[in-house]
């Protein structure tokens, strides 16, 4: 049985109705429109998970909620994971049980998420507390040919994920917010 890999890359977008136009120009349908996402990071004691390399997530998308976990990875020009997840049915239920289990929250992000699709990979934009980024998912030839029909250089490739991107915005703004949510922020929410 062969591991789900997760082989992405984020970049930053300046405009998005600039973006809507090239993906649906480049043959791409918007399969859902933008929906609140909460995440919550979890960890257990002394970041046993995070010195690792790994990522466990609860997601709240919509009135859906997901469970994943993601291994260390291998970043390159892409980053490249093994990523496991399941819909969960509660996920109120599903944070007690994590507790219960020794697990703590450890972080907290949200955005605003639409996902676009042309049948080989997945696009996705995020409007987030920190600036508008997108995620383009797939195999990493289509992920290259589709960053390329959109505008997008290799050298704008970001293979980090959204805790130390906020962590990097934090110290550059010099913020104190403790987690990327609009309230901590400070910021509205874009819709």
């Amino acid at each position: 049985m062969s591991s789900p890999q997760e082989v992405e890359i984020k970049f930053w977008i300046a405009d998005i109705r600039t973006l809507s136009r090239a993906l649906k120009q480049a043959g791409f349908k918007q399969i859902t429109p933008s929906t609140h996402e909460i995440n919550t990071l979890y960890d257990l004691p002394v970041q046993k998970l995070r010195k690792r390399g790994e990522l466990l997530r609860l997601r709240q998308y919509g009135k859906e909620w997901i469970l994943t976990h993601k291994a260390k990875g291998t970043t390159g020009r892409h980053k490249v994971r093994v990523e496991r997840e399941t819909a969960v049915e509660d996920g109120r239920e599903m944070d007690s049980i994590l507790r219960a289990l020794g697990f703590t929250p450890t972080f907290r992000y949200e955005k605003y998420r639409a996902e676009w699709s042309d049948g080989k990979g997945h696009v996705v934009v995020d409007r987030t507390p920190i600036g508008d980024f997108g995620e383009i998912e797939g195999r990493a030839r289509w992920i290259d040919r589709t960053a390329k029909t959109l505008g997008i250089a290799r050298k704008d490739y970001i293979t980090q994920t959204y805790a130390p991107m906020f962590f990097e915005w934090k110290r550059r703004t010099r913020s104190a917010a403790q987690e990327m949510t609009f309230r901590a922020i400070g910021g509205k929410p874009p819709i």
